[in-house]
């Protein structure tokens, strides 16, 4: 079960709409991935016109819960008043903060990301940031009270999967919010990796979106993603550097030569 804010969700898995070829394999992808929050960049939207068509419209939006973004900002201002309209239309009070601070690698932007969720919480957002792995800013981003944080595995649409896996257990045994991976997925072993290591959620659209097949990698994600987390919950063994035999020596009968 993930919480984030007052909200509960038994899917852990949260996808992007994006990038799909038709509107017919995004809404097949969306069904088999069993994901019950989709993320969409707001500026893509013609959300003041509901007549117009956009890449939701193949979708039944009341069995999900919409996640807007805040992609193409390069400032907190730019985030804020993104943030804004959304909620201004309806959409969700839910916003993802994504601040790029440099075009090359998209990495975000810390400071930039950390005024505009002060303000976008003193307006009652639940707020999820998009960070680097990094976990001072982590810390400063929980005690300012935001709902979630959101680590990139690697950059965005890369698909190098995790870089750092110290780094991302470090932040999910530190923070009390849910850590949920955010960018640079691109198989199902990276997400089962990033669950078995804490996380509490995989955010992902490339890795599905531009798949050979988008609606099996869609379900073989979310089998990955429930893998990993039971995984996490029953407890792996502890790494040894000697073998140590599955059958116990003691109380074994001698034979005879």
């Amino acid at each position: 079960m993930l919480k984030i804010g007052n909200k509960t969700f038994q899917s852990h898995f949260l996808l992007g709409t994006g990038k799909f070829k038709t509107l017919d394999i995004q809404k097949k992808a969306v069904e088999a991935s069993g994901a019950e929050i989709l993320t969409f960049a707001v500026r893509r939207m013609n959300i003041f016109k509901p007549d117009q068509p956009n890449f939701l419209e193949q979708l039944d939006l009341k069995k999900y819960t919409l996640l807007p973004n805040t992609a193409g900002s390069k400032t907190a201002e730019e985030a804020i008043r993104t943030a804004r309209l959304a909620k201004a239309s309806g959409l969700c009070d839910m916003i993802k903060v994504e601040i790029v601070g440099d075009d090359q690698t998209l990495l975000p932007d810390p400071f930039e990301t950390l005024k505009a969720c002060k303000v976008l919480l003193n307006e009652g957002f639940t707020v999820l940031p998009y960070v680097s792995d990094d976990l001072v800013l982590a810390q400063r981003l929980e005690r300012v009270g935001v709902h979630a944080i959101m680590p990139g595995a690697s950059p965005i649409g890369s698909g190098q999967g995790i870089l750092n896996p110290v780094q991302l257990q470090m932040l999910t045994e530190t923070v009390h919010v849910p850590v949920i991976v955010d960018a640079g997925i691109g198989s199902p072993a990276d997400t089962a990796l990033a669950m078995s290591l804490g996380a509490q959620g995989i955010l992902l659209n490339s890795a599905v979106s531009r798949a050979k097949d988008p609606v099996k990698m869609a379900r073989a994600m979310k089998l990955a993603i429930e893998a990993g987390r039971l995984g996490f919950e029953a407890g792996r063994i502890p790494r040894k550097a000697v073998a140590v035999p599955s059958s116990p020596t003691e109380g074994m009968s001698a034979i005879d030569q």
